[in-house]
């Protein structure tokens, strides 16, 4: 009835999706985030916005036909269009944090790589020892396991220790982490416990007070202050979408035959936030 399909996207730019600035107590504009790891998210409502905008340029009225009509409008009260295309919301795959010597180092965690695996596990191919398998059917790395490139000090035990955000880390296991990354890059990075990665992605999250100037002087308007906070640039988000089996003959392009594609995400990017990579796969 549905085939499977599955998004990734990469932040070029830091990532804001959340409530507009001073809807937050004390103004801080918070981004959204997953109520069991504290870690952000893109509701699929702003993605598939963002997508029907793309496509009303190119193709005008086959994005209702694609996303239905839009909440509110008068089409959809006298008629319930549903969408071709169902999105869920999009959740980090691995989180950049700066790191003392790497400089980067990319994080995760068993339960973002779990949803990884239940969104791309029947499609994407992996190489482990010589042997191609599917995702789903090899084991999700132990917590505070390492990448072959991480530079971590050996200890005593054949353990290595890793100092950034969270403080001194210890990495019981060194393993070859590139089936993770989307890309099969395999890039330097650390799996810790699921009870760690909200306080880590809330030290690694973007941060800017702003203010907001008179009209006629450089002096700041004393009702203008909020701060702001966003994902990363370099962040790895993944999410899951379902296209409904449809007899029009219709193929749903929404890069207009391209697989990906630029675009901007959530708000505030008037000043310079928001500018993604989003790549499609399995359609």
């Amino acid at each position: 009835m549905y085939k499977k399909a599955y998004g990734i996207i990469e932040t070029l730019a830091p990532l804001h999706v959340g409530a507009t600035a001073g809807e937050e107590s004390g103004n801080l504009n918070l981004i959204f985030r997953d109520q069991f790891t504290q870690t952000g998210i893109i509701p699929g409502s702003s993605i598939r916005g963002r997508l029907r905008s793309e496509m009303r340029l190119i193709a005008g009225e086959d994005a209702t036909y694609w996303y239905g009509n839009e909440a509110g409008s008068e089409q959809s009260d006298n008629n319930n269009n549903e969408s071709i295309v169902k999105f869920e919301y999009a959740s980090v795959l691995w989180l950049p944090v700066f790191c003392p010597g790497q400089p980067i180092v990319w994080v995760s965690s068993p339960r973002l790589l779990q949803r990884y695996k239940r969104i791309a596990g029947d499609v994407v191919q992996v190489q482990v020892d010589g042997q191609t398998k599917f995702l789903k059917d090899i084991d999700i790395p132990a917590h505070y396991t390492g990448s072959r490139n991480l530079k971590a000090k050996p200890l005593p035990g054949g353990t290595k220790t890793l100092f950034f955000n969270l403080g001194f880390v210890t990495v019981n296991k060194i393993v070859d982490l590139s089936p993770w990354f989307p890309t099969k890059q395999e890039q330097p990075a650390i799996i810790v416990d699921d009870s760690d990665i909200g306080m880590i992605h809330d030290m690694a999250l973007y941060r800017q007070s702003r203010v907001r100037l008179k009209l006629d002087q450089k002096v700041v308007d004393g009702a203008g202050f909020f701060n702001t906070e966003a994902l990363p640039e370099g962040t790895i988000l993944v999410f899951p979408l379902a296209i409904r089996d449809d007899k029009s003959g219709k193929k749903w392009q929404p890069f207009n035959g391209s697989q990906s594609a630029d675009i901007y995400l959530g708000g505030l990017e008037s000043i310079g936030l928001g500018h993604c990579e989003l790549t499609l796969n399995g359609l």
